[in-house]
């Protein structure tokens, strides 16, 4: 068995896979790893590009948007390595990450999933590391209201209490890169396919830590993060997933009153955001992007923030 398989999911952002693509270490050579890319129906030329140019890697094309946790499965389903990274398509992997990150596991046999240090294009660090969220937390997280949460709150979310350069056993880490041991995945089972995107590797992070798996942040392996360079593309369906995806996340672990109390209060966040947009837009300001807007929060009232459950 190698060492490391390494899945990337993409969506129509080629020029960024290629560079991923040319960071990671002896991609064409290495027999203690291999790389699987899953293609989301892109129309970009990212299927064409990664056959033309990196024909050592294992390609997956679907004929349409399975969705990331979906995507992610067929990679994990053919994937040979002790160890399996799911690296998104917008990173670049900085130096020895990867062999650091292997080490550490086979060190640690009790560690199911480890997060390397997350930077941004700039070299500062790119938070990665979270508490579960509790329901409070989900009222001011990523809505209008963040910037009036108690900071005690959200500072404990994000971990903010901890140094940025120390390894630490966390609740989860996010999804932009996670490498989980394939002894752990067999017995915690796959990314739950019900989270079309976003909190999958929270849900998937919490129940390694219900299985008894440690996850751990590693900042000695760090990878470049570009952040949302897929799902900046369709705005109105990016809220929806982010919103509904956090709706059931709560069901599933905190029951339906808390869900539904989170579903209603983040329609009505988009209400009140609608509104605002509105008036700016009768005033004259920016009038393109209050447009824009509006038609994206006019979405995702539309949904209902009804996800699967």
């Amino acid at each position: 068995m190698i060492d490391l398989s390494i899945v990337i999911v993409n969506w129509n952002v080629r020029d960024l896979l290629r560079r991923c693509l040319h960071s990671i270490p002896n991609l064409q050579s290495s027999p203690s790893g291999e790389v699987i890319v899953v293609d989301n129906a892109s129309t970009d030329g990212s299927v064409e590009m990664v056959r033309a140019e990196f024909p050592g890697v294992h390609l997956i094309a679907n004929a349409d948007n399975r969705g990331f946790p979906a995507a992610n499965n067929q990679g994990i389903a053919v994937a040979q390595g002790r160890y399996v990274l799911l690296l998104n398509p917008d990173t670049e992997v900085v130096g020895d990450a990867l062999a650091t990150m292997v080490a550490f596991a086979d060190a640690h046999p009790d560690v199911g999933i480890v997060g390397p240090q997350l930077l941004n294009p700039d070299g500062s660090v790119q938070s990665s590391r979270r508490r579960f969220p509790t329901l409070a937390t989900a009222f001011f997280e990523s809505t209008w209201l963040q910037g009036y949460a108690p900071r005690r709150l959200l500072e404990r979310y994000y971990v903010l209490d901890r140094p940025d350069d120390a390894v630490q056993d966390v609740d989860w880490v996010t999804g932009a890169a996670v490498m989980a041991r394939r002894e752990a995945i067999e017995q915690v089972g796959l990314l739950d396919e019900g989270f079309f995107m976003y909190s999958e590797e929270l849900d998937w992070c919490r129940r390694f830590r219900e299985a008894g798996w440690r996850v751990v942040y590693l900042p000695a392996a760090q990878i470049v993060h570009h952040v949302g360079k897929s799902s900046e593309q369709v705005v109105a369906a990016r809220h929806i997933h982010f919103q509904t995806s956090k709706v059931r996340y709560f069901r599933k672990y905190h029951g339906s009153p808390a869900a539904e109390a989170l579903r209603l209060f983040l329609l009505g966040n988009y209400v009140w955001q609608l509104g605002l947009e509105g008036a700016k837009w009768l005033l004259g300001h920016k009038r393109t992007l209050r447009a824009q807007r509006i038609a994206a929060y006019r979405q995702v009232l539309r949904s209902g923030l009804r996800g699967t459950r």
